[in-house]
């Protein structure tokens, strides 16, 4: 069954009237062994040429199609050069490859990835980062914190792609934090670019960049609390609690929240990660103007009057 659903995609897929890559990124995405039986067939015209039938074929639509219902035909393109071009533009769009390769840590953990290109990646807890090893100038960060160390080249720049935005540097050292539907990216080195193909905002070091539900905020930053925490530490200036609440989750792995009253709550000041909780809260709390209260495996920020909203 797979492999007759992975046909009719390839089939399709290589209509150049074809319109459903939405629809077709949800198929790889139902189940691992898509994207496999997909890249077999698309990738050996050999073996697509004993399987797939001289005359057209009928393939059912998936339902979300947004073209007219029922049964369409499908008309068949061969030549190895239209599937290798295909394949490579369909790998990059869904990050389905055997070559994406996935970098996972959990919260409070970090990794560094050195790439053979001399660019430096440091990872922070609770996130997820796919790399490709056949492309040394792409990353996608799906959620958490990154901080970048780009080796700088103007003929082939280095591209961060977070949802569908792509962040594009030039010679640079930024961090990116992705949570939910928000990201913020704070440079201290050089020059990145926010969707060069579209709005094309440059932030020059010093710049720093949010995106959430409320649209883009571009602000000020201290060069010196960039990535920050890789240092142990992490520098604000006039944030929300609910941001730091978030940083020093991810930083120090503890299930941390605050009450609505606390997160709306602003601070500046420097914060000194810990990883022995109770002395790290007994000393954090107060700089932020509240205390925390411990809840089984978890922490609570609240007011020091104790009124919880």
């Amino acid at each position: 069954m797979i492999q007759e659903e992975a046909l009719g995609w390839v089939i399709r897929t290589r209509d150049p009237d074809f319109i459903d890559w939405t629809g077709f990124t949800a198929w790889l995405e139902a189940d691992s062994r898509h994207a496999a039986a997909y890249d077999v067939l698309a990738t050996d015209d050999a073996d697509l040429a004993a399987l797939v039938p001289s005359e057209p074929v009928i393939v059912p639509p998936p339902a979300n199609d947004v073209g007219e219902p029922g049964w369409r035909r499908w008309r068949w393109l061969a030549g190895g050069a239209i599937a290798a071009a295909l394949v490579a533009t369909l790998s990059i769009a869904t990050l389905n490859r055997t070559d994406i390769y996935t970098v996972t840590t959990k919260p409070g953990e970090t990794r560094v990835i050195a790439l053979e290109d001399g660019t430096r990646i440091d990872v922070n807890g609770g996130s997820t980062l796919r790399l490709d090893h056949k492309n040394l100038r792409f990353a996608a960060l799906d959620q958490g914190e990154a901080a970048f160390t780009v080796t700088h080249d103007e003929h082939d720049p280095f591209r961060v792609k977070v949802g569908e935005t792509v962040f594009e540097d030039a010679g640079t050292v930024f961090n990116i934090v992705h949570s939910g539907t928000t990201t913020r990216i704070g440079v201290s080195e050089g020059l990145v670019v926010y969707n060069p193909e579209s709005e094309a905002i440059s932030l020059p070091a010093g710049r720093a960049l949010v995106e959430d539900a409320a649209g883009l905020r571009l602000s000020a930053v201290d060069r010196q609390a960039v990535a920050s925490w890789r240092q142990g530490r992490l520098i604000y200036d006039n944030a929300p609690i609910g941001e730091v609440t978030g940083d020093i989750s991810r930083s120090l792995g503890v299930r941390l929240d605050g009450t609505s009253s606390a997160k709306a709550m602003r601070f500046t000041g420097t914060i000194l990660l810990d990883k022995d909780a109770p002395r790290f809260f007994a000393r954090t709390a107060p700089l932020l103007g509240l205390s925390a209260v411990r809840q089984g495996d978890a922490w609570l920020l609240k007011e020091k009057d104790g009124t919880q909203r």
